[in-house]
């Protein structure tokens, strides 16, 4: 009988390279959000890939980088402190020819901890072939890698050879979740997540980092295969609500149509969503404001 393994991974990196894209093609589902803008995932997210001689759970963690505000140290100390207690961390950079400076500040911390690092290098469609040989020497002169993968997490190239490497390194361990289970987040939490991604999508500037969404109702109705939705998106100014709601509410009118359509697809049945906005003043410099938003 061949052995069962099991075990935790931690995806980290600096932010915006693609963590919650790789997270989304290795389960086959997306449960995490995604966006060209940095800083797009606040939270971890734990994904459950099931196997049939294995259980591999994937944390998905905001970028790291040197924080400045109370928020962004949140972020990165979510970030650090998914990196305890797994059994492999998968550390994933850009293929852009050079190495940034947050990835100096990823491996001076990596150097306290005794996991297999695995690289990524990911979007390397970006990047002739010329060009990536010599940046994964660089890389491997940087640090012990067990790895170094060049990966697309967007095409799916490179992810078997990284499954393969993974399952080499896991330990035999036992089934931690069920086998129908894909994230430990609640649906209210995707929920909220997605329509975080719909505005983050549909506006510019500052006003994407200064969206936080709570949903204030969530009411199934099996007999019509129906659930009712009330989400408050919060901003922290005045100006900012005015440019989520738009002229004649029409920015706010798609937001929420594009964001019924996403929560449908997830959930499988009929959605009736209204989305209010609601000020927040500051609410992202203040630990009241951010306990009261989820941010822990």
């Amino acid at each position: 009988m061949s052995e069962f393994k099991s075990g935790f991974i931690s995806i980290i990196g600096p932010p915006n390279v693609g963590k919650s894209t790789l997270l989304n093609r290795i389960l086959g589902t997306k449960i995490a959000i995604t966006s060209e803008k940095p800083q797009t995932t606040r939270n971890r997210i734990l994904g459950i890939k099931n196997l049939g001689n294995a259980q591999i759970i994937f944390l998905d963690t905001p970028g790291i980088y040197q924080p400045k505000s109370l928020f962004s140290k949140y972020m990165v100390n979510t970030a650090l402190a998914a990196c305890k207690d797994v059994d492999l961390i998968l550390l994933m950079v850009e293929a852009d020819g050079s190495i940034a400076v947050e990835v100096h500040y990823v491996l001076e911390f990596l150097s306290q901890c005794s996991f297999p690092v695995i690289l990524l290098i990911n979007k390397v469609d970006r990047i002739k072939k010329e060009g990536l040989l010599p940046l994964i020497h660089a890389y491997s002169n940087l640090f012990a890698f067990s790895q170094i993968i060049p990966i697309c997490a967007l095409s799916g190239d490179g992810i078997d050879r990284l499954m393969e490497e993974i399952l080499k390194l896991l330990p035999e361990g036992p089934q931690y979740f069920p086998e129908d289970m894909i994230t430990d987040q609640p649906e209210r939490f995707i929920v909220s997540e997605m329509i975080r991604e719909t505005v983050m999508g549909n506006t510019y500037q500052e006003i994407p980092y200064a969206v936080a969404v709570s949903i204030d109702e969530f009411r199934e109705k099996p007999e019509r295969n129906l659930i009712v939705m009330r989400a408050i998106i919060h901003v922290e100014k005045p100006s900012q609500k005015g440019i989520i709601i738009g002229k004649n509410g029409a920015t706010l009118k798609k937001i929420g149509s594009e964001a019924r359509k996403k929560i449908e697809d997830f959930l499988g049945a009929k959605v009736y969503l209204e989305c209010w906005v609601n000020v927040e003043w500051n609410w992202s410099k203040h630990k009241t404001a951010l306990r009261k938003l989820g941010y822990r």
